[in-house]
């Protein structure tokens, strides 16, 4: 079973609008393969854009991918021929609603950020929490069972489902019809960068990233102060490619609500790449690297996390 295109169908894709991240670059990266490879009529939709403040929707980082954008959706183009494909999130989830004829698509660009936008987004209180705080406050489970997505009305709204991790397959596998479409792709820049590589030339740094599961890299940090660790923090992206091009080694003790890019790009960067176990960093179908690199973000596997590191370097 497929989604049906006609030649004069339109495919609009919903993105926040002036926002950098992994989910909103692979959104770009969707309409940009479906114009150039499938040569389908296809948009970024950007919502809840301020002129006021931005001269452009499109974020600095995108440009690259020279797509064509919308601000709405036109009546006319509320049409079943058409198709709409909304992320996970609530903020656009919400835009189903909206809509009455096109046919509707929810693309799982991960499994917790479902739970955790529903969670701020009911609790006003916590709307800044950070996705750490409420996962290690609440636990994934102790949301699924709140929010459980076979309950969704949202989500009833859509016509088709696709998820871009074997993980996210598993878990909202009684949404049909749900499709696989895996997320391979990463930035550009790191894919041209990736040729100027020297290995010979590479340093003895273990880099990390102080937003992805710092509670456990900072064990880590602590407990073998020989080994020098050099945070992405404050990096463009040309930074960051410099950084991970001389390190040798990328740690990531994160949540994994994805298959995750950054330790993708490290990998591009001739980098050895060590994660823990949780989220989609459990499944070798997301994050294809052996299983003596994935440690448990368990105290007494710090000693072992650092001799690996050290082994590495």
């Amino acid at each position: 079973m497929s989604v049906k295109l006609f030649p004069e169908t339109k495919i609009f894709v919903a993105c926040p609008a002036n926002f950098a991240s992994g989910g909103p670059e692979i959104l770009h990266q969707l309409v940009y393969h479906l114009i150039n490879d499938l040569k389908v009529d296809a948009y970024m939709y950007y919502f809840n854009y301020d002129k006021n403040m931005f001269k452009t929707p499109v974020h600095p980082d995108y440009e690259m991918y020279n797509v064509p954008y919308v601000l709405k959706i036109d009546d006319k183009d509320d049409d079943k021929i058409n198709i709409l494909i909304v992320p996970e999130v609530i903020e656009t989830l919400l835009l189903l609603p909206k809509y009455k004829k096109i046919r509707k698509g929810v693309w799982f660009l991960s499994v917790d950020y479902y739970y955790i936008s529903k969670y701020r987004y009911f609790n006003k209180s916590k709307k800044g929490s950070s996705f750490s705080d409420i996962y290690l406050e609440y636990k994934l489970e102790k949301l699924a069972k709140k929010y459980d997505y076979r309950n969704d009305d949202l989500l009833k709204l859509a016509n088709f489902y696709i998820n871009n991790s074997y993980r996210g397959m598993l878990w909202f596998k009684d949404l049909e019809p749900n499709y696989y479409l895996p997320d391979y792709y990463i930035n550009l820049k790191f894919i041209e960068e990736s040729v100027n590589v020297e290995l010979s030339k590479k340093e003895n740094i273990v880099v990390y990233n102080p937003k992805k599961g710092f509670f456990f890299t900072k064990k880590i940090i602590d407990f073998d102060k020989s080994i020098q660790f050099i945070p992405i923090e404050n990096m463009k992206r040309e930074e960051v490619i410099k950084t991970l091009r001389k390190a040798k080694v990328y740690i990531d003790f994160g949540f994994f609500p994805g298959p995750e890019r950054i330790p993708k790009g490290a990998a591009m960067m001739g980098c050895c790449v060590i994660t823990g176990k949780r989220g989609s960093a459990a499944f070798f179908e997301d994050v294809s690297i052996p299983d003596k690199y994935k440690f448990e973000d368990k105290e007494e596997n710090i000693p072992k996390n650092c001799e690996k590191n050290k082994g590495l370097l």
